[in-house]
């Protein structure tokens, strides 16, 4: 199976080093395009094994699977330079591209919308965040025109590249903000924990690993207890002690409403 992915900038350079790892692709089954040749470079530099080019048609003409992972705004370009080689019947085109419908990429995609025999093309869209080069990363997918078979093999893929969830697409922009800008609060949280331990008098670097792992272990109990977050949080607020006084006083500077109106703001 191979697999094309189109822009290979931050996300698409994410996806293709988390392909490279899991066991259904090899770097050499990996077709990267980018505008840049510096891109394409650090693409090498990671794996020389991926097949990199600048020619976007080249890319998609064996390819089995075509993620389109550039900006919003380029899409329809994007599209329109493809859509002469492409084969419905054969391939299925994923779209990374946030605020993107799947009404609109079916239009892009559609060659002849007077033809009554035209194959409707399978088209997923599909959510990850920067952890997916990691195998870590919260995937949202939704599906539109697609066969059982074709949806639980984009699943399987995804499901390797860290945890999916299939979902409709009205879902799509809440999924955006609560994992793939999510990841983005959580690192603002720990970036602000490690400079409160820099106060309490660590070493940043000390700061950073004790924070690092903190925030590890508590969703590690959540995962392993499968538990609510409020059950874990009891365990450890004693009447009178200091982790209730900690967490009263970030409730009154504004924590849990600050992080809601964050995510609704990103959505």
């Amino acid at each position: 199976m191979k697999i094309a992915i189109i822009g290979s900038g931050n996300i698409g350079g994410a996806i293709g080093r988390g392909l490279a790892q899991s066991s259904i692709f090899k770097a050499s089954d990996i077709i990267c395009t980018a505008q840049s040749e510096d891109t394409l470079n650090k693409m090498r530099d990671i794996n020389p094994d991926f097949i990199l080019t600048h020619n976007n048609i080249e890319a998609v003409s064996n390819a089995d699977i075509i993620i389109i992972a550039v900006k919003p705004w380029r899409v329809a370009t994007v599209i329109n330079e493809i859509k002469p080689v492409l084969n419905y019947e054969k391939q299925i085109i994923v779209s990374v591209a946030a605020g993107i419908t799947f009404e609109e990429l079916n239009n892009f995609l559609i060659k002849d919308i007077d033809c009554d025999n035209a194959v409707a093309p399978a088209i997923f869209r599909i959510m990850p965040n920067t952890a997916i080069e990691v195998l870590s990363s919260m995937t949202f997918i939704a599906a539109y025109n697609a066969s059982q078979e074709q949806t639980n093999s984009i699943l399987n893929i995804f499901n390797e590249l860290g945890n999916t969830l299939l979902i409709d697409e009205r879902l799509m922009a809440a999924g955006t903000a609560l994992a793939s800008s999510g990841i983005a609060f959580a690192l603002r949280y720990i970036r602000a924990a490690i400079e409160g331990g820099v106060e309490l008098g660590f070493y940043p670097k000390q700061a950073q690993e004790i924070v690092v792992h903190t925030v590890k272990g508590a969703v590690d109990l959540l995962i392993e207890n499968k538990s609510n977050p409020e059950a874990e949080i009891d365990k450890v607020t004693t009447p009178g002690g200091i982790t209730i006084k900690g967490l009263n006083e970030m409730e009154l500077s504004g924590f849990t409403s600050a992080v809601i109106r964050g995510l609704k703001a990103s959505k």
